[in-house]
């Protein structure tokens, strides 16, 4: 779930960790897309229960988007640093051990013709921990 931020270059994310096996992973996620996108880097703001479902609060860069996110720029982008294409909008390093999925057109927005990774969703494999 995404939100207005009091600041209008900023917004709110809540996210229910639906796609990670636990925190850890969701953790983990951040961590990485920080370090691959600092200039879109999350900041963690606690944690919410709602009714019996615990969601991260996290902020965000607003970005807005000026055109059309063409996906075989993101997968040339990939591809030119190392990643290879797992199937339609999922890719993995296996030299870093990592896999960046979920890279549709409302997760990587352009911006005046330079792709925004704002929602990437990180995962690590076994062979992270080699190395």
């Amino acid at each position: 779930m995404v939100f207005e931020d009091t600041n209008p270059l900023f917004v709110l994310k809540l996210n229910s960790g639906v796609f990670y096996s636990s925190w850890e992973d969701y953790l983990n996620n951040l961590l990485i897309h920080n370090y691959f996108f600092p200039h879109l880097a999350y900041k963690l703001l606690g944690f919410l229960e709602e009714g019996n479902q615990l969601f991260a609060a996290v902020k965000q860069p607003f970005v807005r988007s000026n055109e059309t996110t063409n996906l075989a720029n993101v997968q040339e982008f990939l591809e030119a640093n190392g990643f290879l294409r797992k199937r339609e909008y999922d890719y993995f390093h296996p030299n870093l051990g990592i896999i960046l999925e979920d890279l549709h057109d409302e997760n990587v927005l352009t911006q005046d013709g330079t792709l925004q990774f704002i929602d990437s969703v990180f995962y690590l494999m076994p062979s992270f921990f080699d190395c």
